[in-house]
């Protein structure tokens, strides 16, 4: 098989492992990352953690309504009776953690993207110095969103 073949359909891979990352990404994200734009943001008290989820009351930081039950996902929660602030999803009862912890949290699945495309990058480019790069920042990622959500 020609180098250049190998070389483009490695390229082509690597720019759909990280064109997947952020699109997987986005839909967490965009709710923690666009200011104002009608979503309710507030203060969940973790009441019951159980399977993959946590359930609590939702208290608005202004001018919605008060929830007796918002879930979300147990993997940005913290203990039972803690709260955290969150960004509820529209038309919805599922929240997901906003600030430092939560923007971290949403972009997870890039920051897998990031390593994994740093292998084809490596692997099949040849490009050592830019695939330490990427993996080097998905690492990053990851230890960050897992410090903060850890602390």
């Amino acid at each position: 098989m020609p180098a250049y073949l190998v070389r483009g359909a490695a390229t082509l891979l690597a720019a759909l492992i990280l064109t997947a990352g952020v699109w997987a990404s986005w839909g967490t994200a965009r709710h923690v990352m666009v200011p104002d734009d009608g979503r309710e943001r507030g203060m969940l008290s973790l009441a019951r953690c159980g399977g993959d989820e946590c359930t609590g009351p939702y208290a608005p930081a202004s001018g919605s309504e008060p929830r007796e039950r918002v879930v979300i996902d147990k993997s940005v929660a913290a203990r039972k009776g803690e709260r955290i602030p969150v960004v509820v999803k529209p038309d919805s009862d599922e929240a997901v953690r906003s600030g430092g912890p939560g923007f971290l949290h949403a972009w997870l699945p890039l920051g897998g993207a990031l390593l994994l495309a740093a292998v084809v990058v490596a692997g099949g480019l040849r490009l050592n110095k830019v695939a330490a790069i990427l993996a080097l920042a998905g690492g990053i990622q990851l230890t960050a969103a897992f410090a903060a959500l850890a602390l």
